[in-house]
This record gives structure tokens, C-alpha cells and sequence, in this order.
């Protein structure tokens, strides 16, 4: 459930965004969200254009 939620706000956002903006647009602790972000990186889902920042993959 939080990986979706995780997805929901990169999705919505224009450009790519830190874990803690994630945590802090999502209501999800930080550490919740890594290990969201974790399983979504492993699906391929989402990749990271500029060191620390993530979006969805296109």
C-alpha cells in the first residue's frame, strides 16, 4: 500500500523528488517510504536522474 502511495505523489509531481519531500507529501514516515522506494527501484519502476532525487520511469 505504501509503495502505491509512494508512486501517486512522484507521479503527480513535475520534477524528480527526495525521500524526504515523499515522506513529507505522502503523510508516510521516511523510513516507511525508503522501504517503498527500495521495492519500487527493484520493479523498475521508478529510476533516479540526479543523485538522491527519484521519479517514474517513462
Amino acid at each position: 500500500m505504501s509503495a502505491e502511495k509512494v508512486l501517486a505523489v512522484l507521479s503527480a509531481s513535475p520534477k524528480p523528488l527526495r525521500s524526504g519531500e515523499i515522506a513529507e507529501l505522502s503523510g508516510l514516515d521516511k523510513k516507511v517510504v525508503e522501504k517503498a522506494m527500495n521495492t519500487l527501484k527493484a520493479e523498475g519502476k521508478i529510476v533516479s536522474p540526479v543523485r538522491c532525487c527519484w521519479e517514474v520511469k517513462k
